[in-house]
């Protein structure tokens, strides 16, 4: 898929809470290419004397009618709040769309049920997982997870496209306990498993997942620097040997993780 490295128009922003901020960008030129959910961009941060290395955020969403796409951002340090004092109409300077991505169904397909977890940050790929799904004729599940109804972000949005169940550790929200503990998985079937999140869930989903005999893909968060396979500093280690995750990734067969 080819790579792009332009300045894009901010066209939204909005904070989801005080440190979990939504921005919306297009391209004034020309068309935005096709998007998978997985894949990520990788951003310039302006404004910030500390901040050398550009900060890979992953695809929220992507609406080819408006010609826009949303990045879900976690700030946690100088580089990502930087991000948040952008303001609409500001540029930013990204390379997209980077990594490969989790994959739809063949068009051939039958419906199909499919299992979308995420915690954290990590849910930002399902959205556009699910609204893909969705519109190619299948029946998401989202299950998202958090430690309080706080963290669960985005539901409505998620609602659009698929049922929405959540579990949160002090049962604020949702079923208690992890994403692994919550009912569906005994009462319902599907057909797959999807997850991103931290890796302890994603280890977790990836044995449950196995136990119930379901194929099961994840989208992996290592640490990265170039985002396009030079520095190495994202490689993890699988049965194929050590992959970028940033090139051969970020999403992964369970099967082929060691989870080392």
């Amino acid at each position: 898929m080819k790579k792009y490295v332009k300045d894009l128009r901010l066209v939204g922003r909005e904070m989801l809470r005080e440190d979990y901020l939504l921005l919306r960008l297009t391209d004034e030129q020309a068309p935005l290419p096709p998007m998978l959910p997985g894949q990520f961009v990788q951003i310039a941060v302006e404004g910030s004397p500390t901040t050398f290395l550009r900060r890979p955020i992953s695809i929220n969403d992507h609406d080819a009618v408006h010609n826009t796409f949303d990045l879900l951002i976690h700030l946690v340090g100088e580089g990502t709040r930087a991000l948040a004092r952008l303001q609409v109409g500001d540029r930013l300077n990204c390379i997209y769309p980077l990594g490969n991505g989790f994959a739809l169904p063949a068009p051939t397909a039958a419906s199909q049920r499919l299992l979308l977890v995420g915690g954290g940050v990590g849910t930002a790929p399902m959205l556009l997982y699910g609204r893909q799904l969705h519109a190619a004729g299948h029946r998401p599940t989202f299950l998202l997870g958090g430690r309080s109804s706080r963290d669960i972000l985005e539901r409505e949005r998620f609602a659009e496209f698929g049922t929405v169940c959540v579990t949160t550790e002090d049962g604020t929200l949702g079923e208690r306990g992890f994403v692994t503990h919550h009912s569906l998985w005994e009462t319902e079937t599907f057909d797959a498993v999807a997850a991103c999140g931290p890796k302890p869930m994603m280890v977790a989903v990836a044995r449950l997942a196995r136990q119930h005999e379901l194929p099961c893909h994840v989208s992996l968060e290592n640490l990265m620097a170039c985002g396009v396979g030079a520095c190495l500093c994202c490689v993890e280690k699988t049965v194929r040997g050590n992959l970028c995750v940033c090139t051969e990734g970020p999403v992964f067969n369970t099967n082929e993780l060691t989870w080392e």
